[in-house]
C-alpha cells in the first residue's frame, strides 16, 4: 500500500504520541460503530417506538451519522498525526462538540417517543 506523502514529511514523533493518537482514533470508531448498532437495534428491536416512516428516517440519520463520523475520524486522526510529525500545534476539531449534539438531540426525540408511546 502507498504510504501519504505527509508522512514522509517532519520527524517521526514519539511513539507514545502516535499511540495515544491511535487509541483516540478507534474510540470514535468504536463510536461510529455503535451509532450503527443502536440503528439496527431501533429498526430491529423496536418497531413499535414510532410510525414506520419516522422510525425509519431516525434509523438511517444514525446510521448515516455513524457513517459520517468514521471517515471524520480517519481525517482527524490524519491531521493530528501530520501535525504532530511537523511540531506544529495540533489543529482545532468540531468533532467533539458536533457528536455532543448528535447525541443530545437523538437522546431527547427518543425520549419523547418513549414517553408519548401508547
Amino acid at each position: 500500500m502507498h504510504e501519504p506523502a505527509w508522512r514522509r514529511t517532519g520527524t517521526t514523533p514519539d511513539y507514545r504520541f502516535s499511540l495515544a493518537n491511535e487509541r483516540t482514533f478507534l474510540a470514535w470508531v468504536r463510536t461510529a460503530l455503535a451509532l450503527l448498532a443502536g440503528a439496527v437495534a431501533i429498526d430491529q428491536l423496536a418497531p413499535e417506538i414510532a410510525p414506520t416512516v419516522v422510525r425509519i428516517i431516525l434509523c438511517m440519520v444514525l446510521a448515516l451519522i455513524g457513517a459520517a463520523l468514521a471517515v471524520v475520524s480517519y481525517r482527524r486522526w490524519a491531521h493530528q498525526e501530520q501535525a504532530m510529525r511537523n511540531n506544529h500545534e495540533l489543529p482545532h476539531s468540531w468533532l467533539m462538540l458536533g457528536m455532543t449534539v448528535v447525541v443530545a438531540v437523538a437522546a431527547l426525540i427518543f425520549a419523547v417517543l418513549i414517553l408519548t408511546r401508547p
